[in-house]
């Protein structure tokens, strides 16, 4: 079991309230740099025309890795959709360094298309996590391209649009599932999100933002202390997930339905005509 710990910060803010980017090369613990090597030629090998640029996000690149805990966050941009090509040598490519790098909890290959970052009068979440949370470690560099963030509505709305889909989403994987380890990955990926959205619930009072689970639980729990326990439970799972997809749902059942009536209520002020994205 991996103990609830105190652990990660808020996102520091400039003069004017705009997040600062904390991550770096040269944070970046030197036994990674096998993993990352790896990791950017099998790109490579399987997409060598299509990838536009890679890049690393979360804490790795901020030089906060936990052994056996912290995972690596790549982000592979690509010129054309992702659901159009073949990704099929991800899972093999996952699975290889999983295996061959016991440090590591794990890596994550997520692909975007390069049009997703031609926009950039509203906020979108990929691009806010590479301008906010990103290094760039092949191509050209988007990030200077990218507009500043606050931590405000806009922000917010990002993290609690898509919160009912997905928490209905996870109910579907884990109905009749009996697959440990899918069931436990479904659960950590879930409670992560609820989580997280639980602090941008808040983040329009506390102009404040950060994906660290732990301040996410605390910064809510302030404004919704009669939920304290509920969010607690919720960041348990996500670092101890369950192995019992009943239990889960059980859980989703009863405080995720909650957190989707106060998302909606959020919604019904701040996003009223249900936009996927806000201007900045």
């Amino acid at each position: 079991m991996t103990e609830i710990k105190p652990i990660g910060s808020l996102c520091p803010v400039d003069d004017q309230g705009y997040i600062i980017n904390q991550s770096d090369s040269s944070k970046i613990n030197d036994r990674f740099q096998e993993v990352i090597r790896l990791v950017t030629e099998s790109c490579l090998s399987a997409l060598s025309e299509e990838i536009h640029s890679i890049y690393l996000r979360g804490s790795v690149p901020r030089g906060m890795d936990i052994d056996g805990v912290s995972d690596l966050d790549v982000v592979i941009i690509t010129y054309s959709d992702p659901q159009d090509l073949d990704l099929d040598w991800t899972e093999e490519t996952e699975q290889l360094i999983n295996e061959r790098f016991r440090f590591i909890n794990g890596v994550e290959l997520g692909f975007s298309p390069l049009s997703e970052f031609e926009q950039t009068t509203h906020c979108s979440m990929i691009p806010f996590i590479l301008k906010t949370y990103g290094i760039c470690i092949y191509g050209e560099s988007l990030i200077h391209k990218l507009p500043d963030y606050k931590p405000d509505s806009s922000l917010a709305n990002e993290h609690l649009i898509h919160l009912a889909p997905l928490i209905e989403r996870a109910k579907q994987e884990l109905t009749g599932n009996e697959d440990t380890e899918d069931i436990e990955d479904c659960c950590s990926w879930i409670m992560r999100i609820i989580v997280r959205a639980g602090l941008a619930l808040v983040i329009v009072q506390e102009q404040s933002y950060t994906r660290d689970l732990y301040p996410a639980y605390e910064l809510f729990a302030k404004h919704y202390p009669e939920k304290e326990q509920d969010m607690r439970t919720a960041l348990w799972y996500a670092i101890n997930p369950l192995s019992n997809a009943e239990d889960v749902l059980d859980f989703l059942n009863g405080f995720g339905s909650w957190m989707k009536a106060e998302t909606e209520n959020w919604l019904n002020v701040h996003n009223p005509d249900r936009e996927p994205h806000l201007p900045l």
